[in-house]
């Protein structure tokens, strides 16, 4: 019916429900892009927002990038899903680390394993990058 006390999202994700034949019946505005096929079906063609589903997980990676950022060794971050070859897909970050006496004292092995307790003590198991790249900055394009 709506969002508790939050009647401007229950207007903007709460629409007027056009395949209804109720008046007033409302429909959820999901983040699923679809379109119609000629033959009457659906066919799903992604998200509009940068949502990913990994392992049955709906996983924003925007959420676990803000929370690399907390971690005093980084800099910059950005958490993408990639598929492998078999078409699992699974989450790498990206890591830009800051030094605060422009040495290198953030080695990969030691960012990564410093990065993976921080983020397994605030998120769960399954949103925890499997992987960990580390860039001296992220592409801007």
């Amino acid at each position: 019916r709506g969002y508790l006390n939050r009647p401007d999202l229950t207007a903007e994700r709460f629409l007027a429900d056009p395949f209804s034949g109720k008046a007033g019946a409302r429909m959820y505005r999901s983040g699923d892009l679809a379109r119609y096929l000629p033959d009457g079906n659906l066919e799903f063609l992604g998200r509009n927002d940068d949502q990913v589903k990994i392992r049955g997980f709906r996983i924003e990676p925007g959420e676990i990038a803000a929370r690399l950022l907390e971690h005093e060794l980084v800099g910059d971050a950005a958490v993408v899903a990639h598929a492998d070859a078999a078409g699992d897909k699974r989450l790498v970050a990206y890591v830009v680390a800051k030094t605060t006496d422009g040495s290198a004292e953030a080695d990969g092995a030691g960012l990564a394993a410093s990065l993976r307790a921080h983020l397994g003590g605030l998120l769960p198991d399954y949103m925890v990058p499997s992987a960990f790249v580390r860039l001296e900055a992220l592409p801007l394009t």
